[in-house]
């Protein structure tokens, strides 16, 4: 059986991750881009009107290879601090296997882009702080866990690890891998979120 041909549409954005891969720093233009998919420019814009467009396409890919996935872990684990270590991991694990995306997600290939499309970026990692606050108000109420600090800092420290590792493996040029020693590190951020169950507490 033959494998189905990409599109053009799908060459094109596959193109462009690549480019982002392979020169994460560098501006990319759409002659280039042009170049690398094998058609003229006129061509490329025939599929996108832009290259935000192109940009938002990928962003979107990724939210929704991610969030789909976050809702299979949502429904299928009621252990919530094993449902919040599944949801980091798979974002880091995505990470790591799409770096091109990783510097768009970041912000970082978007230098010099329009302002609005940074903040469409920035949206994948709200909403992901967005589910994780759940995941920590979840735990309290359901299962007596005890936060350390408020759902939203607990959020906002989660995020950070996430975002930290992330960060990293673009500036290393994607050779430390963002799930790296993660079970270690996990225990780490876990102990700092919560501290004990409240049921620990009751007397027997």
């Amino acid at each position: 059986m033959t494998e189905q041909k990409p599109s053009r549409r799908e060459a094109i954005l596959h193109a462009l991750v690549e480019l982002l891969e392979k020169d994460p720093g560098a501006r990319i233009t759409t002659a280039g881009l042009a170049k690398s998919v094998g058609v003229t420019e006129a061509a490329l814009y025939r599929h996108f009107p832009s290259k935000r467009k192109m940009f938002e396409a990928l962003i979107e890919f990724a939210e929704e290879a991610v969030f789909s996935r976050c809702q299979v872990i949502l429904q299928e684990q009621e252990d919530v601090t094993v449902r919040l270590q599944q949801l980091v991991h798979l974002v880091l694990v995505f990470a790591e296997r799409n770096p091109g995306l990783c510097t768009i997600l970041t912000g970082d290939a978007l230098m010099g882009e329009n302002d609005a499309l940074r903040r469409r970026a920035s949206q994948f990692f709200e909403r992901l702080e967005t589910q994780v606050r759940q995941a920590l108000k979840e735990g309290e109420i359901r299962q007596g866990l005890r936060p350390r600090t408020s759902s939203a800092r607990g959020a906002d420290f989660v995020l950070v690890f996430i975002e930290g590792r992330v960060q990293r493996f673009i500036r290393s040029s994607f050779s430390r891998l963002p799930s790296s020693d993660f079970e270690e590190a996990w225990a780490l951020v876990s102990e700092a979120v919560w501290s004990h169950s409240l049921q620990a507490d009751k007397p027997i």
